[in-house]
């Protein structure tokens, strides 16, 4: 399955302590963000545009740990930029673990191979590749030719060292949906542990503003897309809860929950998504108790809101609705099945 057993179960534990609790609103996946700088240039993603004293800046390990304690929550996102820039990324890791942190280091791979001797295999530890698709699909996206093949080589060297390890594949308008279900076998035959996909995203500040997904061709795409997955003819491994797959198929409708997935960085607590550009808090306390959380979500009136189904603030809604009795079977099939 996609979703370990420990850390499926440790989630769901962590979801009903919130709810006895009377929490409204809390995290499920910390976005820690120890650097933006990158070794590539993708065409849909806008950390790089950063200007250059931001772009040099790495948050130290204690500054990582401060933040996930925090934060409080059970998961441990770290994208960037490119994560394994950062000179200290190991100890950021192992730090975060020995704090039974579900940690997923989000890489491209380029420099994974000769840095694996840094880190150990751990239940807690998942290294996300991202692959956009097959090799001349994924290297048009990141701008530039081989990366493919790197990436899926790092991909060997991981698994043959015990590491677990999952692909995050963005899906863009004009995706064609027999190549991403040839992409998906592909990457079953690799032996990748889970496949997490996510609808091409509103990122204002990404170059290419063209290929972003609206609503509603998200839905039929995926319905397409997902046909053979839904069907029982294909036995993909998602890195998902199933009802987010059922969220992007247009079978659930759920609402932005942009708190279940807080942003930190080297500019602090990004206020309130990490898509928008409209500051930071210090802290964050500030991030929940100052920020206008009606403001956000598909029906709110923010125009910003009206096409976004990215993953970061509708599958914390997802693993939510997962802890209704009425949703546990549908829940439990999909993780086991």
């Amino acid at each position: 399955m996609g979703i370990p057993l420990k850390q499926a179960v440790e989630i769901g534990s962590y979801l009903v302590k919130q709810r006895l609790m009377g929490r409204k609103r809390f995290p499920l996946v910390l976005m820690l963000e120890p650097l933006f700088r990158c070794n590539l240039a993708c065409t849909g993603c806008g950390k790089i545009q950063h200007p250059l004293e931001i772009l040099r800046k790495n948050l130290t390990p204690e500054e990582c740990f401060t933040a996930a304690e925090e934060c409080g929550a059970p998961v441990v996102s770290i994208p960037g930029g490119e994560p394994l820039l950062h000179p200290q990324i190991s100890e950021i890791v192992e730090g975060l673990i020995a704090r039974r942190k579900f940690v997923i280091m989000c890489t491209n791979a380029i420099l994974l191979e000769k840095n694996l001797h840094k880190f150990k295999p751990s239940p807690y530890f998942t290294i996300m590749v991202h692959l956009d698709g097959p090799r001349e699909l994924h290297d048009k996206s990141v701008d530039r030719e081989g990366v493919f093949d790197v990436a899926v080589a790092a991909i060997k060297a991981a698994k043959a060292k015990g590491f677990r390890v999952s692909t995050n594949t963005t899906v863009f308008d004009g995706a064609d949906p027999k190549v991403m279900q040839e992409f998906f076998d592909f990457l079953t035959e690799l032996g990748t542990d889970g496949i997490n996909v996510s609808p091409g995203y509103s990122y204002e500040w990404a170059p290419d503003q063209e290929h972003f997904l609206k609503r509603e061709n998200t839905k039929a795409l995926f319905r397409e897309i997902l046909a053979p997955y839904k069907a029982g003819k294909k036995s993909w491994s998602f890195y998902h809860n199933p009802l987010f797959l059922d969220f992007l198929t247009g079978d659930k409708d759920y609402e932005c929950t942009p708190w279940g997935s807080p942003s930190y960085s080297v500019l602090g607590w990004q206020k309130p998504c990490y898509l928008l550009n409209e500051g930071y808090y210090k802290t964050f306390k500030e991030l929940l108790e100052k920020t206008n959380w009606e403001e956000y979500g598909h029906t709110s009136s923010n125009p910003q809101c009206q096409d976004c189904m990215v993953h970061c603030g509708y599958e914390p809604t997802a693993a939510m609705d997962a802890m209704q009795p009425a949703n546990m079977g549908r829940a439990m099939a999909g993780l086991f099945g």
